[in-house]
């Protein structure tokens, strides 16, 4: 019995260790699936006054936003899909003019070794837009440039070279009424820190210094035509019956709905509500009798030719024995 109970108690202890580590929100599930019931997706915004290096900057921001617009529907179509939230609903509105409303500053952060761009909301704002939209938190997903120090190898894996490159970062954040962050990417909640960088607008270009025999490898940027064929190439959907999605976006998202997965399902006795009733029968009520199913008349089938029967032998006729006067005629055993 004692066994029995120190197993158990195991049990119990490790489910909890274990539910405490997917815990990738800032506040415990059960206060989120009291709080957070229905949240809003705002349009994928692009921050033009970010650290984009690009020569033809104003076309890089005019392509990104083309293609936020593309792909932001799978992001609310997929976080529908996870069942996490009991409503997800699309915000509508232009992006650049909700986040130039919204945001009311930003930070180069480095956490933990991370860096990333980190945006404040405006409170007053945000709210409003909440009450609008009936909405107990909002997810914004922002696209920006950002330059850190990269490792990139040669074709060959022969060379490499580390230096500082412009990218194309991805950040999220998820706000409830009272503008605290309840969930947020880069997720420093995980057990191993990481931040897949969204697109590198920079490359290294090996080939060159090889044809120059030179040691020395310059850092280039890539065309518009360059990026916006990475932008364009795409894989089938997520969901069912779905336009293909980018694959670069595919990839930040695969990695975003990952970090907010819950260790238990949220709200269950709400969906199932969502169960329609059985039908009431009237007392007294009895089903119809199924009709018997007439089997159809069968075809004649010929008559199968048969051999002529043999004829019976005709019984011999004998003539009755005349018996005088009180004379008895023994009775024959019948014939075998």
């Amino acid at each position: 019995m004692r066994t029995f109970l120190k197993l158990a108690l195991l049990a119990v202890a490790i489910g909890t260790m274990f539910g405490c580590a997917h815990n990738y929100y800032n506040i415990p599930q059960e206060t989120l699936e009291k709080k957070v019931k229905t949240i809003g997706v705002a349009p994928i915004f692009v921050d033009p006054d970010s650290d984009i290096r690009h020569p033809s900057k104003d076309a890089i921001v005019s392509l990104v936003r083309t293609y936020n617009a593309r792909n932001e529907k799978e992001l609310i179509a997929r976080l529908r899909g996870t069942g996490i939230f009991y409503a997800v609903r699309q915000v509508d509105g232009d992006p650049a003019r909700l986040f130039s409303t919204l945001v009311s500053n930003k930070e180069k952060r480095d956490d933990a070794g991370i860096i990333y761009n980190k945006y404040f909301i405006k409170k007053d704002e945000l709210k409003q837009l909440m009450t609008d939209n009936g909405l107990d938190a909002v997810l914004f997903v922002t696209v920006s440039g950002l330059t850190r120090q990269g490792k990139v190898f040669s074709s060959n894996y022969l060379s490499y070279l580390d230096t500082d490159f412009n990218y194309l970062v991805m950040t999220a954040q998820m706000i409830d009424r009272e503008g605290n962050t309840v969930w947020e990417y880069p997720n420093f909640r995980r057990a191993s820190l990481s931040f897949p960088l969204f697109f590198p607008l920079q490359y290294p270009d090996f080939d060159e210094a090889a044809a120059n025999l030179s040691e020395k490898v310059d850092v280039k940027f890539k065309t518009v035509a360059g990026v916006n064929a990475a932008f364009a190439k795409t894989e089938a959907s997520a969901i069912a019956n779905a336009p293909e999605v980018s694959v670069l976006y595919a990839r930040q998202f695969d990695e975003m709905l990952a970090l907010m997965k819950t260790y238990k399902p949220l709200f269950a006795k709400e969906k199932e509500k969502d169960v329609p009733a059985p039908v009431s029968v009237p007392s007294g009520y009895a089903p119809a009798k199924a009709a018997v199913p007439v089997a159809a008349p069968v075809a004649p089938q010929p008559a199968a030719a048969t051999a002529p029967a043999t004829a019976a032998p005709t019984p011999l006729k004998s003539a009755p024995v005349q018996l005088a006067p009180g004379e008895i005629v023994p009775e024959e055993p019948p014939a075998k």
